[in-house]
């Protein structure tokens, strides 16, 4: 009897032990293909957690669209299907529509974590998605427009929508409308297609990752300037933000915030960096001028606000106290 308990004892030790010394372990999926420059970041962001807390978190990559579609990436955290995505906040509107000050804002996100902006929005993404905010990614560059014919410039400068139609986000949606662009909104990887059988001419992106779709063998032109600013989260479920362990919350937390400020310090020049080395292939630089482009960008920055106010407009004060 005596030697059944011991052994007993030793069993119940060893499952007290594993669970004690058990790593939390985070799934993932990302909004872009493998070798995307967006997927490269988030992937040395995960090794740097999973080097840090070996023993305590690791965070699993199961992949990226063809795992999850990016429409349905929201949804999927929200309901506890996955536990980490790595996406834009344009691309689950629908959920948070406040996401799109991330766009409109040209607050830099360590700014926004010390005036308080970043825990306001952070916030709203729990109530609304059920998601705990992590990292705003590349937040220094912008969107370009990309035309497969060499674009015009109407009179005062601006870019001609009349013989253009654009693949669009839904984060674009009421900047074109308001410039009466004909668009089409579709997932990234849709586009090549469209791009190919003539769909569309035109399309809306950031240099980041452009080339890695293939889209610059058919869009022979960037129109300058850029606009809005890039938008990419890093977040969690919020369920399985608050199941880790303190030290995990702690190593993930800060690594997050690490990589955040090295993206914003490294992503200007890599864009600077992929762009040149288009032009250099061939492609051709077409830039508005004066009062139109002036207009635009006016444009740009007012469309994310009404488009955000027309869909909920509780927050939009605080919003703008604290990121304009």
């Amino acid at each position: 009897m005596n030697k059944l308990k011991s052994v007993a004892f030793a069993a119940m030790l060893s499952v007290f032990g594993t669970a004690a010394t058990a790593e939390d372990v985070i799934n993932a999926v990302h909004f872009a293909p493998g070798p995307s420059d967006f997927t490269q970041e988030f992937l040395r962001f995960v090794a740097a957690v999973n080097e840090r807390g070996k023993g305590v978190v690791r965070i699993d990559v199961k992949g990226g669209p063809e795992v999850i579609p990016n429409p349905q990436l929201g949804t999927a955290q929200q309901n506890g299907l996955i536990d980490m995505i790595h996406t834009p906040a344009g691309l689950y509107l629908e959920l948070v529509p406040e996401g799109e000050v991330l766009s409109a804002s040209s607050l830099p996100p360590a700014e926004a974590r010390k005036n308080g902006a970043w825990d306001l929005i952070d916030s709203i993404y729990q109530q609304k998605g059920n998601a705990k905010l992590l990292a705003h990614m590349n937040a220094s560059a912008g969107f370009h427009i990309w035309t497969v014919n060499e674009p015009k410039l109407t009179a005062d400068g601006m870019l001609d929508f009349s013989t253009i139609t654009i693949r669009a986000s839904p984060l674009y949606k009421q900047l074109f409308d308001n410039l009466g662009a004909t668009m089409i909104i579709q997932p990234a990887p849709e586009v090549y297609t469209s791009l190919e059988r003539g769909v569309i001419n035109a399309n809306a992106y950031p240099v980041l990752g452009y080339a890695s779709f293939g889209w610059d063998k058919f869009t022979k032109y960037r129109v300058d300037p850029s606009y809005f600013r890039m938008d990419v989260l890093i977040s969690m479920n919020k369920d399985s933000w608050e199941a880790l362990s303190p030290e995990a919350k702690k190593i993930v937390g800060e690594t997050a915030a690490e990589f955040e400020q090295k993206s914003y310090d490294e992503t200007a020049a890599l864009a600077a960096k992929l762009a040149q080395e288009m032009v250099d292939k061939g492609q051709k630089v077409v830039s508005m001028t004066g009062a139109g482009k002036e207009k635009f960008l006016a444009m740009a920055a007012e469309a994310s606000w009404q488009r955000m106010e027309s869909r909920d407009p509780t927050h939009i004060a605080k919003l703008k106290e604290l990121f304009q």
